[in-house]
């Protein structure tokens, strides 16, 4: 029997991505944001709306009747392709590293990028410009917290930064207490804050982040506009949002996605938020691409993936299909064309 698919979330290619970053494995695979999740009693927290992977699909294989595997077909205009980035090293995930009980520390509250992760920052960068994706992205989500930020603008950034330019600089100089120059906003993609790809909520107070009007003067040519409130209404200092909800946020802010008209675009988010959306989406694959998709992400690793509006969310026609027939005239049936038997040769 055909197996259904559950969701179709994939790497692109089998030969290789020229785009990925970060792995071994080399792959390819705006609307109001709703409200933040709504806390159920003082230790739980879940989403008022459900949502399952179903809706999407993620250009993955199906079974034969004779158990083989064969490719699928979608439309180019109901796909989407998505680089996914984890942020670059933190402090947070320096300290944690030697003493998890770190991570409860104010004192790592909205962690920033380290040296080390500046550097890989600066890396992936280089593969970014020397792979030529720069200049595909048509717009850059980004987790509204210092780390992610840091993160965006330092790869998908345009260049250094001067007083007198006629625009703003996506970071000013020293963002975050690092020792960077500004970064321009000239010859980048748009850089727009959302929420809902934010990490766990709660507790960890790395995982906290500042209020909007701190983060304006240090990245102004970034677009706060979806962000609710000034303040974070969303982490709570004694409920640690449940794996179950960073997955049903996941597939909101994918949900989300479709409203926009952009085809390809890099989100910068995090470690857990990844793992918990992506690996929603595991039943539906081969186990090596399951791999490829669910696994963890490194500090500053990019997997490219394509993502299909099997439900049909998007409403934007294709800008590349072609009716035909114009102009128009008689279109005979293959057979009716045949030469007639009685005709000389």
């Amino acid at each position: 029997m055909t197996s259904r698919s559950t969701g179709i979330l994939s790497s692109c290619g089998s030969g290789g991505n020229l785009f990925n970053f970060g792995s071994p494995s080399i792959k390819r695979l705006t609307l109001k944001i709703k409200p933040p999740p709504h806390y159920l009693g003082s230790k739980s927290l879940s989403l008022k709306r459900k949502y399952h992977p179903s809706t999407f699909s993620a250009l993955s294989s199906s079974s034969d009747m004779d158990g083989g595997v064969t490719p699928s077909l979608f439309p180019l205009h109901r796909c989407k392709t998505l680089h996914l980035v984890r942020h670059a090293q933190g402090v947070h995930n320096v300290e944690a590293e030697k003493d998890d009980s770190a991570y409860l520390s104010y004192s790592l509250f909205d962690a920033p990028l380290t040296p080390l992760g500046w550097q890989q920052v600066d890396n992936l960068r280089n593969h970014v410009h020397d792979s030529g994706l720069i200049k595909k992205i048509e717009l850059v989500i980004v987790s509204p917290m210092l780390r992610t930020m840091q993160t965006a603008v330092g790869v998908f950034g345009g260049g250094g930064y001067t007083d007198g330019m006629d625009v703003l600089p996506l970071m000013v100089a020293n963002a975050g207490n690092n020792d960077r120059s500004a970064y321009s906003s000239l010859n980048c993609p748009p850089f727009v804050a959302v929420e809902l790809c934010r990490e766990h909520l709660g507790v960890r107070p790395c995982d906290k982040r500042r209020s909007v009007s701190e983060y304006v003067p240090l990245f102004p040519a970034i677009d706060f506009s979806l962000v609710e409130s000034d303040e974070d209404t969303w982490w709570k200092t004694d409920v640690r949002e449940p794996n179950e909800g960073v997955t049903a946020r996941g597939i909101e802010f994918l949900n989300w996605i479709w409203t926009r008209k952009e085809k390809e675009i890099a989100v910068v988010t995090h470690s857990g938020f990844l793992f918990h959306t992506l690996k929603s989406f595991g039943s539906s694959y081969h186990p090596l691409m399951k791999d490829e998709v669910c696994k963890h992400f490194t500090n500053c690793e990019l997997r490219s993936m394509v993502i299909v509006d099997r439900g049909m969310l998007g409403s934007d026609p294709s800008v590349t299909n072609y009716p035909g027939k114009i102009p128009q005239g008689p279109d005979l049936p293959s057979a009716a064309a045949k030469t007639p038997p009685n005709s000389s040769s």
